[in-house]
């Protein structure tokens, strides 16, 4: 089993940043994937960011060049660095931890509880 504990969400205004962390404990030497998803409007999750075991990161169109996703391995932790913060970005942020290192899933091994991020016009 692997648990993973989110912090950093809040309520930031337009053009603000926050940052998201999301620690892994337990058995995380299988985990190849880390990220975060957000319950975007329809039927499907939208990967905000995801980075593979390889260090390759993925980010969602409405997200790239705004928000960087970095892995410290050390610290089992991920984090999701969001900068110039819309109201559009406002959503729960769940970070997950996959054995794969795909990324674009709609279910994945394990996920947190999630974050709230408010953004105000």
């Amino acid at each position: 089993q692997v648990h993973l504990v989110e912090s950093g969400g809040g309520l930031v205004q337009a053009g603000e940043s926050l940052r998201l962390s999301c620690a892994a404990s337990g058995n995380i030497l299988s985990i190849h994937s880390m990220g975060w998803y957000r319950e975007a409007p329809g039927p499907q999750r939208e990967l905000v960011a995801g980075i593979t075991s390889g260090g390759t990161a993925k980010y969602a169109d409405s997200v790239k060049g705004r928000f960087a996703i970095f892995r410290d391995n050390a610290k089992s932790t991920v984090y999701l660095q969001m900068n110039s913060l819309r109201p559009e970005d406002t959503d729960v942020y769940y970070c997950f931890a996959d054995y794969s290192d795909f990324l674009h899933k709609y279910i994945y091994d394990y996920q947190g509880q999630g974050t709230q991020v408010t953004v105000s016009s």
